[in-house]
């Protein structure tokens, strides 16, 4: 999580994924207490972390 908000920041995570917790008042702590929860919300990140990765190896 923390590399993705690195990367993407909050805003435009909550734009790749539509969930509460990257929209208001966003914490890496409150987004991993909901993903930890909620198994549609953890499979939409890991796309996102998965295409950030292969985005990462195809600039190098």
């Amino acid at each position: 999580m923390t590399e993705l908000v690195e990367h993407y920041g909050w805003e435009t995570l909550s734009e790749f994924v539509n969930i509460n917790c990257l929209q208001y008042d966003p914490s890496i702590n409150s987004c991993l207490k909901f993903l930890r929860k909620t198994p549609w919300a953890r499979e939409k990140i890991k796309k996102v972390y998965m295409a950030m990765l292969k985005g990462k190896a195809n600039e190098k």
